[in-house]
């Protein structure tokens, strides 16, 4: 015949704890994707989220959409966003992409009534 013996015999069987060490693999790459992927991109939607729930009038934002714009009203779920002088368009709060920076709480007012002049221009001018 045209058949080896070989290839008629039957196949060997799997040794003991086969069917574990066959499997051990996937759970290592699960274990290696969960740490190295997963965790962290939750991680980082979960400070997204804190971040927009944060966000309050005076703050300076960016979009999704790249639109950088101050916020002069925070709604339920949509921000108002002055964009130029004049110009307010209301955006979702959930395309806020980044807050630039947080407004400055307001200076105590100066004792003697004049303007604090600091740095080496300030003390040349005296």
């Amino acid at each position: 015949m045209f058949i080896s013996p070989a290839f008629a015999q039957a196949a060997g069987g799997a040794g003991p704890g086969g069917d574990l060490t066959a499997f051990l693999p996937l759970v290592l790459i699960f274990a290696v994707f969960y740490f190295l992927l997963i965790r962290p991109q939750q991680k980082r939607a979960k400070e997204h989220r804190a971040m927009i729930e944060a966000v309050r009038r005076g703050d300076k934002i960016v979009t999704a959409g790249g639109i950088v714009g101050k916020i002069s009203k925070v709604k339920d779920d949509r921000v108002e966003v002055e964009i130029a002088d004049g110009v307010r368009v209301e955006v979702m709060k959930s395309t806020i992409a980044d807050v630039l920076s947080k407004p400055e709480p307001a200076a105590a007012a100066n004792d003697g009534g004049e303007e604090k002049k600091g740095g080496l221009f300030g003390k040349l001018k005296k």
